[in-house]
């Protein structure tokens, strides 16, 4: 028996050199990980620390956008209001005719009775389509 006994502990000795080895390995893998991971972390704090750096110049571009955005914004709403201003204010044939036929037309604005009477032979529809277009085109208030 107390052979069966050496023999055991020889086994269990063994077993345990074993873990031994295989814990050595494990642990050289994990400093091996541990020094990667740490070189990595070292590289990030570094970015990390030259970002300020650069912040202001990047501000700076930021802000002159931002300037260069509102400058062609308001450009933009100018153009569109020179536009509106600058619309068509010609007449359609048919409303320029009828006013040749009774009054004259001319860059001054049209009087009231004038057209009221020039238009009197249409209906009521076709008068304001014409005071509609007239007023369209800046002849009449």
């Amino acid at each position: 028996m107390n052979e069966e006994v050496m023999q055991q502990w020889m086994a269990t000795a063994e077993r345990l050199a074993n873990a031994a080895e295989a814990l050595d390995r494990v642990l050289g893998k994990m400093e091996l990980q541990q020094e990667t991971l740490s070189n990595k972390v070292d590289r990030i704090v570094a970015a990390v620390e030259e970002r300020p750096q650069y912040e202001p110049d990047r501000a700076e571009g930021n802000r002159q956008l931002s300037e260069r955005i509102a400058e062609l914004e308001k450009s933009n709403a100018d153009l569109k209001a020179q536009a509106a201003r600058a619309m068509r204010k010609t007449l359609p044939a048919t409303v320029s005719a009828i006013l040749a036929k009774s009054c004259e037309v001319g860059n001054e604005k049209l009087d009231r009775g004038v057209l009221d009477k020039t238009l009197q032979s249409l209906s009521v529809e076709q008068r304001i389509a014409v005071k509609a277009e007239l007023a369209r085109a800046g002849m009449i208030e």
